[in-house]
């Protein structure tokens, strides 16, 4: 990447709205922790943290989580560093054995769900007793993958603008943002 390509990075950061700060995406966090704790303590489960998004977020997540799980990764993206969705593609599939048992499925965000979608019904097909999903954001519109479409664990709802940080890109840029921001004009 260029240096006029980074400064514009710095400028969309700089210019960008704060919509959730550290201490109110950490309130979240904790809430989900107890919510998904209340459901799943006797379960048993596998927890799938979705890469590159979900690893803020079920770092966060995973160490408030006060009861025995196994936990992994997959990979499976739709954008590849950019702002719009493509086809799916498998990076790194599931590498634990998760046949009849729960499956947690931990991403960043549900924004129109295809991938998310995608992930649950790989799981589902492969033989797990059941699949749940915790999303840090919800983003609120119209488009999603499935009219009935929904996460089971949501952290946050925000507005349908480009979001980024705490895990959420732009441009493969400021995941390491410690709040939730929004694009100026987008």
């Amino acid at each position: 990447m260029s240096q006029t390509d980074i400064e514009h990075i710095k400028q969309v950061y700089a210019e960008a709205d704060l919509l959730f700060t550290p201490a109110e995406i950490e309130a979240a966090i904790t809430t989900m922790a107890q919510a998904i704790t209340q459901d799943m303590r006797d379960a048993n489960p596998v927890v799938f943290s979705v890469m590159n998004g979900g690893l803020v977020i079920a770092g966060q997540l995973l160490t408030k989580l006060d009861f025995p799980l196994e936990a992994s990764y997959l990979h499976a993206t739709r954008y590849r560093n950019s702002t719009s969705g493509h086809g799916l593609e498998w990076k790194v599939a599931p590498m634990i054995d998760f046949k009849d048992r729960p499956v947690l499925i931990i991403d960043d965000i549900l924004d129109e769900g295809h991938t998310l979608v995608e992930i649950v019904e790989h799981c589902k097909a492969e033989g797990a007793a059941s699949v749940k999903t915790a999303v840090l954001v919800n983003k609120l519109h119209d488009r999603k993958a499935r009219p009935d479409l929904q996460a089971d664990f949501v952290g946050l709802e925000v507005i349908d603008r480009y979001i980024f940080g705490f895990g959420m890109d732009y441009h493969g840029y400021w995941r390491n943002a410690d709040g939730i921001y929004a694009v100026k004009g987008m």
